[in-house]
């Protein structure tokens, strides 16, 4: 009986924050805005890789930041140094966002700038393997990071993550030399969860493969149908319940 309340309070759960989930994508496809949410475990190069990016993406797009981070805004205050707007969300105890925290994100980025002037979106997701998969928060598409140091093994330890990304990056490519890691190895366990994703090889510190997670991310933007992009729509979206 605990079993069965368990899994239907999860389930319910699940379809509460997908809702969220829907509502807060219609805001950013009014406003004309490509959502990515960014996932991985702690220490991946999340930051490191938005840092290396923003100096480039920014020249082309119009970026907005919402960073989620258990406490501290270590890493939101990292990332506005580059000189983009950065929302920042504690979670406390939760080990992810979901999409009622990027929905504060969201009416935060009303409240304090236009929408309608933004391009993309990028969500620094909570570090962890494990929930942040599950709870969409109005992304387009997912990008999982996972660094060489955290083994080959991963993609089928935690098989949910790597199943839902639609970009695998896998980070601190400059370190291989040091470790005792078959990076073909990761791509092909990768490649027995997800098929369709993109995998890119990536360096912040160096800068290999930086250009191609670039043209990902462009690709993204351009695939994206845009409509209703007027700021009278956004409003209206945003006085809805």
């Amino acid at each position: 009986m605990h079993q069965t309340f368990d899994a239907a309070l999860g389930i319910n759960l699940l379809h509460v924050n997908q809702e969220g989930a829907d509502h807060n994508r219609a805001h950013f496809d009014a406003w004309g805005i490509t959502c990515l949410n960014l996932m991985s475990s702690p220490g991946s190069g999340k930051t490191a890789l938005l840092e290396r990016s923003l100096p480039t993406l920014r020249q082309e797009f119009r970026i907005a930041i919402i960073e989620g981070d258990m406490t501290t805004e270590l890493d939101a205050d990292r990332l506005r140094q580059h000189d983009v707007p950065v929302i920042a969300i504690n979670t406390g105890r939760s080990c992810h966002l979901d999409s009622k925290m990027v929905a504060g994100g969201i009416h935060r980025l009303e409240r304090d700038y236009n929408p309608v002037e933004f391009d993309l979106v990028l969500v620094e997701n909570v570090g962890n393997l494990v929930c942040p998969a599950e709870f969409e928060v109005g992304e387009h598409a997912k990008v999982a990071l996972l660094s060489v140091t955290e083994g080959e093994d991963k993609p089928l330890k935690y098989p949910v993550m790597f199943q839902e990304a639609d970009c695998l990056l896998i980070t601190k490519l400059d370190l291989v030399p040091y470790l005792d890691v078959d990076v073909d190895r990761i791509i092909a366990n990768v490649r027995q969860m997800n098929a369709r994703a993109t995998i890119i090889p990536v360096s912040a510190k160096t800068g290999e493969g930086i250009e191609a997670w670039h043209d990902w991310v462009r690709s993204q933007h351009s695939a994206k149908s845009v409509t209703g992009r007027s700021q009278s729509n956004g409003a209206a979206l945003a006085e809805s319940p």
